[in-house]
C-alpha cells in the first residue's frame, strides 16, 4: 500500500493521464491520483513539470521539488485536484521515450523452453514509439498475424545521460521501474532475422500503470513476474532467473549507446509464453482476449484485444 498522503508523504507511484488530448503526470495516494494540470491551477509554480518526460529530464533536483509542492498543495481544495482512479484514462506511464530499448532471451528457463542457447551478450532489438499503449487500453490484433503471443517484463526507466557506466554505478542512473509486456506476432518475428517486423507493431508495448520510483524497489533482480490470459495464470516467475541483470543491462547498453532520461529499457521475458509450448497446444492471442501483466510492486497492466 502507498506509504503517502497527500500532504507529507513519499512520491511511490507516477502516471500518466490522457485528457482532452494531452497528457498530464499524475501522482497515485491513497486518497485518489493527484492531477498535476488541476493542481498548478490552484497553486502555480512553474519549476514543478506536469509532465512526466519533462520531470524525467529534469532530474532529481526537479523530483525533490515535486515533493515538496505535493506537501505544501491545500488540504481543504483537495476535491478540486485529486480525481478517482477509475475516472480516469491512462496514457503510456512512459510516454515519449526516445529509445525503446529491448532484450531477448534473458531468462534461463525461457531460453530452455525455446530451445535456444543462452546468449553470450545481450540481445537487443527496439520497438518505436507507434507500438506504446496503455493500461486497459484496446489493442487491435494485427490482421497481419497468426500468432500473436504476450511477454511480460519489467521495465527500466532511465533517470539521467549514461554513457560508459560500470555496473557498480548503473543503479545510480535509474529513475524507476514499470511493468509491460513484449506483445510479439511470432510468424513475422521468424520470417526474418531481424525481430522488428513482428516486434513493434501498433500497440505492441503496454507500459505501465506507473512508474515506481527505484527507492521503493528493494532489489529489482528479484521480483515476481506473472501473466494472466483471460484470467488463466500463463507466466509466474521472477526476475532472479534472468541471464543478465539490471546492472549489466545498463551498463553493456551505456557502452554502444548514450542511455538519455526518460529510455525504456525492456528486459525479456520469463517461461510461459504461447511459443514456448508444444505446437500443438499453442492457442495464440485473439480478439476478446485480456492479458494481464503484473511485476511485483509495480502493478497490474492489463490489455484488451479486439479486431482490428
Amino acid at each position: 500500500m502507498p506509504k503517502h498522503n497527500i500532504r507529507g508523504g513519499i512520491i511511490m507511484k507516477l502516471l500518466t493521464i490522457r485528457q482532452n488530448g494531452t497528457e498530464t503526470l499524475g501522482i497515485k495516494t491513497k486518497n485518489g491520483i493527484i492531477d498535476m494540470t488541476r493542481a498548478q491551477e490552484i497553486m502555480p509554480n512553474s519549476d514543478v513539470p506536469t509532465n512526466l518526460m519533462k520531470l524525467l529530464k529534469k532530474g532529481e533536483t526537479a523530483v525533490a521539488t515535486l515533493k515538496k509542492y505535493i506537501q505544501s498543495l491545500p488540504a481543504d481544495q483537495k476535491d478540486d485536484y485529486v480525481v478517482d482512479e477509475s475516472a480516469i484514462t491512462y496514457g503510456p506511464a512512459v510516454p515519449n521515450p526516445s529509445k525503446i530499448i529491448c532484450i531477448g532471451l534473458n531468462y534461463k528457463k525461457h531460453a530452455d523452453e525455446t530451445g535456444l542457447p543462452y546468449p553470450k551478450h545481450p540481445v537487443l532489438f527496439n520497438k518505436f514509439n507507434n507500438a506504446l499503449s496503455a493500461h486497459l487500453e484496446e489493442v487491435p490484433v494485427p490482421k497481419t498475424t497468426e500468432r500473436l503471443d504476450y511477454e511480460v517484463e519489467l521495465g527500466i526507466v532511465i533517470g539521467k545521460r549514461a554513457k560508459y557506466i560500470s555496473e557498480d554505478e548503473a543503479l545510480d542512473y535509474v529513475f524507476g521501474y514499470c511493468t509491460t509486456n513484449d506483445l510479439s506476432a511470432r510468424d513475422l518475428q521468424k520470417r526474418a532475422s531481424q525481430w522488428l517486423t513482428g516486434k513493434s507493431l501498433d500497440g505492441f508495448a503496454p507500459v505501465g500503470p506507473y512508474v515506481v520510483t527505484k527507492d521503493e524497489v528493494k532489489n529489482p533482480n528479484a521480483l515476481r513476474l506473472t501473466t494472466k490470459v483471460n484470467g488463466e495464470l500463463r507466466q509466474d516467475s521472477t526476475t532472479a532467473d534472468m541471464i543478465y541483470s539490471v546492472e549489466e543491462l545498463v551498463s553493456y547498453i551505456s557502452h554502444y549507446m548514450t542511455l538519455e532520461p526518460g529510455d525504456l529499457i525492456m528486459t525479456g521475458t520469463p517461461e510461459g509464453v504461447i511459443i514456448g509450448k508444444p505446437i500443438e497446444e499453442r492457442v495464440y492471442l485473439q480478439p476478446g482476449d485480456e492479458v494481464t501483466v503484473e511485476v511485483e510492486d509495480l502493478g497490474a497492466l492489463t490489455t484488451k484485444f479486439v479486431e482490428e
